[in-house]
Order: structure tokens, then sequence, then C-alpha cells
């Protein structure tokens, strides 16, 4: 039986989650994923510049497999790039340092594993969530008058 997969650890969420090339009909567009973890191992090691070690400790991960996550993502941005495939960012197997959010309807409290967990409670799909540092200042659901 195979270990179970380790949780990488995520410091920032993409922005943006679709690049699509400008010359291809979107009708014929095929896309590669990036998967999230993916994405923040790039950013360690390509835009911050840090050794391999360091972007394993920050992401929580052993060298060996931080070194198998940025292989698989040059690949995939390789492929997107060189055969005009579109990028979508999502999904993997991560949690980030971010504040824990709170649902209003369920009472749920979880972490960001997702970028839309900021707007929808995983567990009951409700959109009265909010930061739990926000929740226990506030009691109140902030953005209530804005939906109304």
């Amino acid at each position: 039986m195979p270990r179970p997969t380790k949780y990488r650890l995520v410091e920032n969420l993409p922005k943006e989650e679709y690049f699509i090339p400008s010359n291809v009909p979107k009708c014929s567009l095929d896309e590669v994923v990036l998967k999230v973890e993916e994405l923040e191992a790039m950013r360690l090691k390509d835009v911050l510049d840090l050794h391999q070690e360091d972007c394993a400790e920050r992401m929580n991960v052993s060298r060996q497999t931080f070194q198998n996550i940025i292989d698989s993502a040059r690949k995939k941005v390789a492929i997107a790039l060189t055969e005009g495939k579109a990028i979508r960012i999502g999904g993997g197997h991560f949690v980030t340092k971010h504040c824990k959010f709170k649902c209003f309807d369920c009472g749920n409290e979880y972490e960001i594993n997702v970028d839309y967990d900021k707007t929808k409670c995983p567990k009951c799909g409700s959109n009265k969530v909010m930061c739990s540092k926000k929740a226990e200042k506030c009691k109140k659901w902030c953005r209530c008058e804005e939906n109304d």
C-alpha cells in the first residue's frame, strides 16, 4: 500500500486561473492542468530564485518531492507553450498559511485549500463565509448587505 500523499504548503494562491494562447480558436483549444503546488514550486524556484532545499522546506516536502513537483510543472508549461495549449491552474494536494475561514450557515471552520474556498464553504456550499479572525471580532456576515 502506497504512503498517503503529504499536503504541500502553498504560500500564494494564483491570481489568475486560466491562460490561453491568443491565436488559437477557443473551440479547438486543448488545455494543460497545472496544480496549485506546481505553480508554487515554480514561483519559489524560478521567481524568488531560492535554493531547492529552501523551496522544499517552505513547501514542507522533501527535496526529491520538490524536484518531482517542479519537473512536472516545467514540463506542463513547456508543452502548453510549444503546442499552443491553454494552461488551467487548479487542484492539487495542498494547504495554505492563510487564516481559517468560518461558514455562518453550518458553523464549519476550515483552511483554504483552493481559491474558491474564500467565497464558498466546502462543506455546505454557502457563500456566507468569512475569515475567522474577522468573524470573531464582528460576529456578523459583513458582505450580506452587498448580496441583498
